[in-house]
């Protein structure tokens, strides 16, 4: 069966020449591997989230593990992570011998982790907690170091999921500077997947104010090799020790020199995609008859300055999401859900991931995600709700 023909894809990838350019000026240098490239687009990284250390990985899932082992986790300790999320946030505690434990949302508002709920599930085995940036909407990273200081809990480290969330900023608070996602827990971790605002195809980047978790993420990324083999091809050095026990998680150089170009024009896109999201939300609110029970999360109080990866809704109370999604289908419009909750998983029911989320559990019933890209116009925003509205009668 071929695929659909879609009208409204869920989402475009903004790639021209001039990273074709650069992929291929990298192949013309015959240098592929860690580089020069790597150290430019770490720099260049840094400086966009406003922090000292940026380390590129060969994609996100490893650059978790490695948060994760930078962060103390070893065998038999807990990681507390939401289950509104892509399963590789659990996957990678699991992989260090770690046990994922999963904690509820906020609200329908909210998507994000619940502070109050992480802190009743807080355990001595506890490690590292992990707050993801849904949708790229900042998690309220302060108000959960604040809930595990005051817990008692000031040793658990949290780490940031920014899969979603590159140029996002935190909500703003008390007149402080809104710092940037991948700036407010101890390490960040970003996706650059094909469908994530800025795409290398596969890659990733940790992000760290701490000058001791990036010496150790850049030992553990490569083999825990103490020189590289860029600096032995420059002269600069000889050998190596093995000061621990790392991995390859190494990003290529052409996958670098994308990744800068995308770099460059990944704040444009963030405030493009913003711009069809109040599309849509003024759209909704053109068709408020039509798509009555229609809730949109991240709409109701203050979410910092968003990234705006997802836009995600949640249907009416009732409604049979697949049938929707079948008949957007037939009209070429793509959807997807994201995300089917963790703890729900053949693999992790099976490890004995009994518990009850039921705020998490009530929103995943109604979730939907709709197209959303920069490319968008207010033409494909009348032609994707019109459909919802058609298949929610």
């Amino acid at each position: 069966m071929s695929a659909p023909q879609w009208k409204v894809p869920l989402t475009d990838v903004t790639l021209d020449e001039e990273e074709a350019q650069a992929a291929a000026d990298v192949v013309r240098s015959g240098w592929l591997t860690q580089g020069e490239r790597i150290a430019a687009f770490e720099r260049e990284f840094a400086a966009m989230v406003g922090v000292p250390h940026a380390i590129a990985v060969n994609n996100c899932t490893v650059g978790l593990e490695l948060a994760y082992a930078a962060a103390g986790v070893e065998h038999g300790d807990e990681v507390i992570v939401p289950a509104l999320t892509f399963v590789a946030t659990a996957n990678a505690a699991v992989r260090l011998g770690a046990t994922p434990v999963f904690a509820d949302i906020t609200s329908d508002d909210d998507l994000c982790l619940d502070p109050l709920d992480v802190v009743k599930r807080v355990t001595p085995r506890t490690r590292a907690v992990v707050a993801v940036h849904y949708a790229g909407f900042a998690a309220d990273v302060r108000g959960l170091r604040e809930a595990l200081d005051a817990h008692g809990a000031s040793h658990v480290v949290i780490v940031e999921d920014c899969a979603h969330a590159p140029g996002a900023r935190e909500r703003a608070r008390d007149g402080e500077p809104a710092a940037r996602c991948g700036g407010l827990g101890v390490v960040g971790a970003f996706s650059f997947f094909s469908n994530k605002n800025m795409t290398t195809g596969e890659g990733g980047m940790l992000t760290t104010r701490d000058d001791a978790t990036a010496a150790t993420l850049r030992l553990l990324r490569s083999h825990g090799m103490t020189t590289l083999t860029w600096d032995r091809h420059r002269g600069h050095a000889f050998t190596y020790d093995v000061a621990r026990v790392g991995t390859n998680a190494r990003m290529d150089e052409i996958r670098a020199a994308i990744g800068r170009i995308q770099l460059r024009k990944v704040l444009v896109a963030n405030a493009r995609r913003a711009d069809v999201v109040k599309m849509y939300l003024d759209a909704i609110d053109e068709r408020a008859e039509g798509l009555q029970g229609l809730h949109v999360p991240f709409t109701r109080g203050s979410f910092g300055e968003s990234a705006h990866h997802l836009f995600v809704v949640m249907l009416p109370e009732g409604c049979h999401r697949e049938r929707v999604m079948a008949s957007l289908r037939e009209e070429g419009v793509q959807t997807s859900i994201h995300y089917p909750p963790t703890h729900m998983f053949s693999a992790y029911a099976q490890r004995g991931a009994h518990v009850s989320l039921p705020r998490t559990e009530a929103a995943f019933a109604r979730l939907l995600t709709l197209p959303l890209g920069p490319a968008m116009t207010r033409t494909h925003v009348d032609l994707v709700l019109d459909a919802l509205a058609r298949a929610i009668r």
